[in-house]
């Protein structure tokens, strides 16, 4: 416990007996309330790039000062800015240092996004305020840094108030503090430990806190009920009496608070120590008996809409620091998951992040490794000719391309391949299958591209005819569709396969909205030996759609890269001639 909340403590009996209001000794700022989809990679990242440290026993919270930061996995609707607390800040002895030394880790991964002024630069002098520019956490927190000497580490709390006098005032009231104004220049609340700042929202009342980046802040009281009563008189609306949360790490109370343009705020009491809510375990990975329903013509029905996002993150093969587990804990499975999210759109906006803003209703999963067969979770060895073919194509230049037909599928929009497909990525995880007697449909959302299986016996195409997907032929094994798939054309490989790879699906129906999807490569060209991986799809009608897959209508990079070639080749011409 710090000596603020030990303080805190002591004051709270003698205020009880006294029943002196709690908001005439002054709350204080307590912790700030940050939804993100890991908290074990939110710590990480605040801990490496802001004046914040772990705490013990503490696994989802930092200290940034006598400020915490409370780390919570669920799902937001968006970032601070547009809320009732547009960012927070942080002062250091040099920002310049700091803005520069962010600015070289870059976007990627978990890294730092920079908001740049109109006119290009990422830091601008306020005059007689300080030198300051913003930054965004990988989860949309909006963090302004700033360079004020009188009060270094966790700064302020902005506000976008419809009135930010009135806000203001209010919270001056309910909640203690003192009006002042920082350098002279800006309103605000001077709290012991750091200020709050408003400003006016630009249109109309900001959308409420709850649900988004920062969920809310939380203010310690000496006496949660004398404070609750007092607010009460004060005609402020409080959800709910004072309690206990579930799953909280000590004895205090909290209580919630609607405040003016739509901010929430926790009261808690001394001793508070956050509430653990580390992810939910994922009980379909289990396998039980289970019969599934069947089709009018007798076969186990697989139609639906799936999704693999919960399977998002998973590795191919088990990696070395995790030789022995069986499975991972909930909170490592999400920091798999976010990290994984994180290093596939590291420019792409939030938005295109299906597996970290709450669509998927199943908890990440837990599986170890996809590959199941060798026993050691990893690939076999490849053979001398699949050690040349790799090699091969590691040491090959690429040349400056001709035409379109130059350069990969993924550029070309044609096709992921298989099995490679079908494995979960950030985004367009969806798969819908449609079946008929005698054919299965499967379409996967990345590409929309469309498979369909016969089930009834017969020959695979002669030797001659090759395909980017192979050719498929479907059985009934019991419950399980098997799909052999032949005749690759060997233009989209995966991880070196040749046009002689024997692909084996089987997909089973193992709960109501559970699907098991394994796969077993067999290409003697390449590997000393077949191998098998496997995986989970969620059951998703409800809420998942398979949408529309536009890719050449918007991929400028094929146009670009094509006339970026010629244009070389012209100034070459140009260079020769002179």
């Amino acid at each position: 416990m710090t000596r603020k909340r030990a303080a805190l403590a002591s004051l709270a009996a003698l205020t009880s007996a006294a029943l002196i209001p709690a908001t005439a000794l002054g709350a204080e700022l307590d912790h700030v309330h940050v939804a993100v989809p890991s908290t074990i990679e939110a710590v990480g990242w605040y801990t490496e790039h802001l004046p914040c440290a772990t705490i013990d026993a503490r696994p989802d919270a930092i200290a940034c000062g006598a400020i915490e930061l409370e780390f919570v996995v669920q799902a937001t609707s968006g970032s601070t800015q547009g809320t009732g607390i547009n960012h927070i800040a942080f002062s250091f002895a040099d920002v310049t240092a700091k803005m520069a030394e962010l600015e070289n880790v870059g976007v990627r991964g978990t890294g730092v996004r920079l908001q740049r002024f109109a006119d290009g630069a990422t830091l601008r002098d306020e005059p007689g305020l300080f030198l300051h520019g913003f930054i965004f956490d990988p989860w949309g927190t909006r963090i302004e840094l700033l360079e004020d000497a009188e009060l270094l580490g966790f700064h302020h709390v902005h506000l976008s108030a419809s009135d930010p006098a009135e806000t203001l005032d209010w919270y001056a009231d309910v909640i203690g503090g003192e009006r002042a104004r920082l350098k002279e220049q800006l309103d605000g609340l001077k709290l012991d430990n750091a200020w709050l700042l408003a400003s006016e929202h630009g249109d109309g009342t900001p959308a409420q806190t709850a649900g988004r980046a920062v969920d809310h802040l939380g203010f310690v009281v000496p006496d949660i009920e004398t404070t609750a009563s007092d607010m009460r008189d004060r005609g402020v609306t409080l959800e709910g009496s004072p309690e206990l949360p579930a799953n909280a790490r000590a004895a205090a109370r909290r209580a919630f608070v609607l405040t003016p343009d739509n901010v929430r705020l926790a009261v808690v009491e001394a001793g508070w120590a956050g509430v653990d809510t580390e992810a939910a375990t994922v009980a379909r990975e289990s396998r039980e008996p289970y019969t599934p329903p069947m089709t009018p013509w007798g076969e186990p029905d697989l139609q639906g809409i799936w999704t693999g996002d919960a399977a998002h993150g998973i590795p191919l093969e088990r990696p070395e620091d995790v030789e022995e587990a069986e499975t991972l804990t909930a909170a490592e499975a999400a920091a798999r998951r976010e990290r994984g999210t994180l290093n596939s759109i590291w420019g792409y906006e939030r938005e295109w992040r299906d597996t970290s803003l709450g669509y998927t209703r199943m908890a990440p999963s837990r599986q170890v490794a996809m590959i199941v067969d060798p026993p050691n979770g990893r690939l076999p060895p490849m053979t001398p000719e699949g050690e040349a073919l790799a090699l091969a194509g590691a040491s090959a230049q690429p040349g400056r391309p001709a035409g379109p037909e130059d350069l990969n599928t993924w550029v070309r929009c044609i096709t992921r391949g298989l099995p490679g497909l079908m494995l979960p990525r950030v985004y367009n995880n969806g798969l819908q299958i449609v079946q008929s007697p005698g054919y299965v449909a499967v379409q996967k959302e990345m590409i929309h591209e469309t498979r369909v299986i016969p089930t009834e016996a017969r020959e695979h195409l002669g030797a001659p005819i090759r395909q980017w997907l192979g050719d498929p032929r479907g059985r009934w094994e019991g419950n399980t569709l098997v799909v052999d798939v032949t005749n690759f054309n060997g233009n989209v490989s995966y991880l070196g396969s040749s046009e002689n790879m024997k692909l084996t699906e089987r997909y089973t129906r193992i709960g109501p909205d559970a699907l098991e999807y394994e796969f077993t490569v067999d290409d003697p060209t390449v590997w000393t030996r077949p191998w098998t991986a496997r995986f989970t799809f969620v059951k998703d009608d409800a809420q998942y759609e398979i949408v529309e897959y536009a890719c050449h209508e918007g991929n400028y990079g094929l146009e670009n890269i094509l006339s970026g070639a010629r244009a070389e080749e012209q100034a070459e011409i140009e260079a020769a001639a002179q």
